[in-house]
């Protein structure tokens, strides 16, 4: 059985603050090889999204309130490697919006998108708003979703 858990930061318990974490880098730093600064400071003010089942935490993403753009940004999603496949991103997408919808009242949001997972997100009603950059050594692309 899987189960949702969605905290603010202060909310968190260690033991998630821990899982997610180290979910977190196990995949962002470890598999992907890039040394970057995973803990940014955006924590504190995100909504956390987290997905467990008998195994322990398998996903998670992030919900930060509106940038200087005026939209709520999703990032650091992610699925642990032996949960892929599985449509659990796609869920761990649908779950981001319900939270982005129920805490700022829109679908609207922005995302900065490994360049390789375009198309993922663009199932998810993102589209591209710019050309290609490199973020810690790795290509990205920033994305929106309007109201659909």
């Amino acid at each position: 059985m899987r189960t949702w858990t969605i905290r603010s930061f202060e909310d968190l318990t260690v033991q998630q603050l821990h899982d997610l974490l180290r979910l977190r880098v196990d995949v962002f730093v470890v598999e992907q090889h890039c040394p970057y600064p995973e803990l940014d400071g955006a924590d504190h003010d995100a909504t956390h999204l987290l997905l467990h089942d008998a195994s322990g935490l398998v996903a998670y993403a992030r919900v930060l309130p509106p940038g200087t753009d005026g939209l709520p940004h999703i990032g650091r999603v992610v699925v642990r490697m032996d949960r892929r496949g599985q449509g659990i991103a796609s869920a761990l997408m649908q779950q981001a919006l319900t939270v982005v919808e129920a805490r700022h009242g829109t679908k609207r949001s922005a995302l900065a998108a490994q360049a390789h997972l375009e198309r993922f997100y663009a199932q998810h009603g993102f589209r591209r708003t710019g050309a290609d950059y490199l973020l810690d050594g790795i290509p990205h692309v920033d994305m929106r979703r309007d109201d659909v």
